[in-house]
C-alpha cells in the first residue's frame, strides 16, 4: 500500500513537473519580424535573442540609426518617416517578411498590432501572427463592439449610447440623455488618444470635432461614442494569456489611474486598492470574456472601478501594453517569450493555481516633453544619455542612446522605468533614487513631474483616481510642486564638488561661499576624498563621496541617507539636479561674493504680446485674423505635433495686430505665430 502511495505521489508530481515545461512537438520559430520601432522593438528582440531566434527591424527613413535596427540581426527599409507611409503598411511588412524568411511577426503595440486585416495579410502569406486570431480582434479591438459583446457574456459595462455618432448635434443629444459629464472616445485604437470628457454641450460639440480628428488622424478611423464618465474612477486592468485550446490565465492586476489627458504616466502592480475577492472576480470576468471570443495569446482587459470597489468593463486591447513589465517583475514570467511560444502552437505551461504574485513594480514613463511648459513635445538630439544601473529592483526598456534623435514622427518617449520592491513603499522609494540616476541632456523631459509624482502623499497612500494629476496638478506643473530640497544638502554637495576639483588643481582653501540661486551660504569645508565635514547654516554635514570631476552622478552618503544627485559644471559654478529640481551653485571666495552680490541680473525679453509655438510642429490653422478682437479662452490656432492637436488659446482679452504664420507652417519652439496690439 505505501509503495502504491509512493508511485502515485511521483507520478503527480511528474505530471506537474511536464506541465511547466514547454511542449517538444511544436519547434519554436528561426526568425521573427517585429513590425514595430523603438523601445517594444527592443524589448522584443532582447527575449528573441535569448531564445535563440534570429530578429528582423523594419524601419523608416527617419529610424536609419534607430536602436532596434542596430540591435536586430536582420534590417528592411520600409518607407519615408510618416508612419502611414511607413509601420502602417501591411504589404510592406508582408513584403519584408518574404525577403528574409521571416516566419513569424510580433507586431509590438500600436500601429499594426490590432488591426484584423494585418493578421488576414500574413496569415495568407503563410506567415504566424505573434498574437491573437483576426476574429478576437474584430470583435475585441473595436470599443463599441467589444461593449456589446461584453453585455452579451454578462460582463458589467458602463452605460453609454454604443454606436458611432454621426456629427456635434447628435453629440449633444445623446450626451443629454446619458446625462453629463460624458466620455466622447474613439472606437478604434487607444494610448488616450481621441477621448474628451464634456460637461455640457459646448464642451460635447467641441469635444465631438477634436476626438473625430484626432482619431482619424491616428488610426485612419474617424468614429467616436459616448459613454457615461465614472467620476472618482481607477483604471484597473487584468492582464491575460491564453493559449487558443481553452486554456485562459489572469496574471493579476495593474493600477494605471495615474494619467494625463488620458495618457498613463504611473503605473504598479499590484493594485493598492484591490481586495483578494475583487481581484479574484475581476480576473474571473476578464477569462471569461477572453473564452467567449476563442481569446489567443497576450491581452489585457481594462476596467473602470468606482470607489465601492463596483467595476465595469472598457474595453480588451488585443496585444501586449506597454505597461506589461510590472507584471513580468511581480510574476516573473516573461510574456512576449509566452506569446512567441503560444504563437508556435504550444500549450501554456503553467496553470492558473502556478501565477504567484510578489512584491510590488512600479513603472514611470519618461517622455521627451516640458512638464513646465504643460508637457509640450521635446524633440532633437540626446546629447547625454545615462540609464540607472540594471539590477534586480530596477528595469529599463527603451529605444534611444547617447547621440539618438527623438524625432517628431513619433510617440517622444525615451524609457520605461521600473523599479521593484517586497512592499509598494519599497518599490515607490527604489523608483525616486532611480530617477535621480536617469541622466538625460538635450531634450526636455519629464523626470521633475515623475519625482513630484513619487514623493506626492497622497500618491504614497494609494488614494488615487484618474483625475489625481488633474485634481493636485491645478493650473499646470511648477517648480512648487517638487518635493522640498535641503538648501544647506545641496551647497554641502556643491562645496565638496568644489573641494575635490579645487584638490585637483592644487588648491585647499576651506572658507568658501555657496552662491545657491543666488542666495548666499558660508560654508568650511574640512577633510579628503571621499570623507568630508561641512560646517553650513549652523550645521555639521557629514558627506562620504568617491565622485570625481567630470563624473555626471555624485552617489553620495550624505548624514547616513544615500543621496543621488546630478552634478553638471556650468561655467566656473554648478548644476544640481535632485528630486527632480534643479539649484545653481557658485563655490567663491568671500571678496568674490561680495562683487558678485553687485552684478546686475539681466532682464528676460517680454514675449507678452506674441502668440509663440510651444513645440515644433505643424501649425495645422489660425483662428483669427488681422484686427479681430479675441476674448481670454478664445482658441487662436492649432499645432499639430507627435500626431496630437494642441489648442493654443488666447490668455486674456485683446485685439489681433499682425499673422506672423500661415497654416501649413513647419514651426519651431518659440517662433512667432500671432501678434498682440
Amino acid at each position: 500500500m505505501a509503495a502504491k502511495k509512493k508511485a502515485a505521489i511521483k507520478k503527480a508530481a511528474a505530471k506537474k513537473a511536464s506541465a511547466k515545461v514547454p511542449e517538444k512537438s511544436h519547434p519554436l520559430f528561426d526568425k521573427i519580424l517585429i513590425a514595430n520601432r523603438g523601445e517594444i522593438a527592443c524589448r522584443v528582440i532582447r527575449t528573441c535573442r535569448r531564445l535563440g531566434i534570429k530578429t528582423v527591424a523594419v524601419y523608416s527613413e527617419a529610424d536609419a540609426d534607430a536602436l532596434h535596427v542596430r540591435e536586430a540581426d536582420e534590417k528592411v527599409l520600409i518607407g519615408p518617416p510618416p508612419s502611414t507611409q511607413s509601420y502602417l503598411l501591411v504589404d510592406k511588412i508582408v513584403e519584408a517578411c518574404k525577403k528574409t524568411g521571416a516566419q513569424a511577426v510580433h507586431p509590438g503595440y500600436g500601429f499594426l498590432s490590432e488591426k484584423q486585416e494585418f493578421q488576414k495579410a500574413l496569415a495568407k502569406a503563410g506567415i504566424v501572427f505573434i498574437g491573437p486570431e483576426a476574429h478576437a480582434i474584430h470583435a475585441m479591438g473595436d470599443k463599441i463592439e467589444s461593449k456589446k459583446l461584453a453585455q452579451k457574456a454578462g460582463v458589467s459595462t458602463v452605460p453609454g449610447w454604443l454606436h458611432a455618432l454621426k456629427d456635434a448635434d447628435e453629440a449633444v443629444k445623446i450626451a443629454k440623455q446619458v446625462g453629463y459629464p460624458v466620455m466622447i472616445k474613439a472606437s478604434a485604437g487607444g494610448g488616450g488618444k481621441g477621448m474628451r470628457i464634456a460637461y455640457n454641450d459646448a464642451e460635447a460639440r467641441e469635444g465631438f470635432s477634436s476626438a473625430t480628428n484626432e482619431a482619424k488622424a491616428s488610426f485612419a478611423d474617424d468614429r467616436v461614442f459616448i459613454e457615461k464618465y465614472v467620476e472618482e474612477p481607477r483604471h484597473i486592468e487584468i492582464q491575460l494569456i491564453a493559449d487558443g485550446r481553452g486554456n485562459c490565465l489572469y496574471l493579476w492586476e495593474r493600477e494605471c489611474s495615474i494619467q494625463r489627458r488620458h495618457q498613463k504616466v504611473i503605473e504598479e502592480a499590484p493594485s493598492p486598492f484591490l481586495d483578494a475577492r475583487t481581484r479574484k472576480a475581476m480576473g474571473e470576468q476578464a477569462v471569461a470574456l477572453a473564452k467567449a471570443v476563442k481569446y489567443k495569446s497576450a491581452g489585457t482587459v481594462e476596467f473602470i472601478v468606482d470607489k465601492n470597489r463596483k467595476f465595469y468593463f472598457l474595453e480588451m486591447n488585443t496585444r501586449l501594453q506597454v505597461e506589461h513589465p510590472v507584471t513580468e517583475l511581480i510574476t516573473g514570467l516573461d510574456l512576449v517569450e509566452l506569446m512567441i511560444r503560444v504563437a508556435a502552437g504550444e500549450k501554456l505551461p503553467l496553470e492558473q493555481k502556478d501565477v504567484k504574485l510578489n512584491g510590488w513594480a512600479v513603472e514611470a514613463r519618461l517622455y521627451a516633453e516640458d512638464p513646465f511648459r504643460n508637457f509640450l513635445p521635446s524633440t532633437g538630439r540626446l546629447v547625454k544619455y545615462r540609464e540607472p544601473a540594471p539590477g534586480p529592483d530596477v528595469r529599463v526598456d527603451t529605444g534611444v542612446y547617447e547621440g539618438g534623435e527623438i524625432s517628431m514622427f513619433y510617440d517622444p518617449m525615451i524609457a520605461k522605468l521600473c523599479s521593484y520592491g517586497k512592499t509598494r513603499i519599497d518599490a515607490i522609494e527604489r523608483m525616486r533614487r532611480a530617477l535621480d540616476e536617469f541622466y538625460v541632456r538635450g531634450v526636455s523631459h519629464n523626470v521633475p513631474f515623475l519625482a513630484a509624482l513619487m514623493a506626492h502623499p497622497r500618491f504614497r497612500a494609494g488614494k488615487l483616481t484618474t483625475n489625481f494629476i488633474a485634481e493636485e496638478f491645478k493650473g499646470g506643473f511648477t517648480a512648487a510642486h517638487l518635493p522640498p530640497r535641503d538648501p544647506a544638502m545641496l551647497a554641502a554637495v556643491a562645496a565638496v564638488a568644489d573641494r575635490i576639483k579645487s584638490v585637483r588643481l592644487g588648491s585647499t582653501e576651506g572658507s568658501r561661499v555657496v552662491m545657491l540661486n543666488r542666495q548666499p551660504m558660508a560654508v568650511d569645508v574640512t577633510g579628503a576624498n571621499p570623507h568630508f565635514t561641512v560646517e553650513a547654516e549652523g550645521r555639521q554635514i557629514v558627506v562620504q563621496t568617491d565622485w570625481s570631476p567630470g563624473e555626471p552622478l555624485m552617489h553620495a552618503t550624505i548624514d547616513k541617507q544615500a543621496v543621488v544627485v546630478q552634478v553638471d559644471a556650468v561655467g566656473s559654478g554648478w548644476r544640481l539636479i535632485n528630486e527632480g529640481g534643479q539649484a545653481e551653485a557658485l563655490v567663491l571666495t568671500p571678496r568674490q561674493a561680495d562683487l558678485y552680490a553687485k552684478m546686475p541680473v539681466k532682464a528676460a525679453p517680454d514675449t507678452s504680446k506674441f502668440l509663440l509655438s510651444p513645440m515644433p510642429g505643424l501649425l495645422a490653422s489660425v483662428a483669427v485674423s488681422e484686427g479681430q478682437d479675441v476674448k481670454a479662452g478664445e482658441a487662436l490656432a492649432v499645432v499639430e505635433a507627435m500626431k496630437m492637436e494642441n489648442v493654443l488659446r488666447a490668455v486674456r482679452d485683446g485685439t489681433v495686430k499682425s499673422l506672423h504664420a500661415k497654416a501649413g507652417d513647419s514651426l519651431r519652439v518659440d517662433q512667432k505665430i500671432i501678434e498682440f496690439a
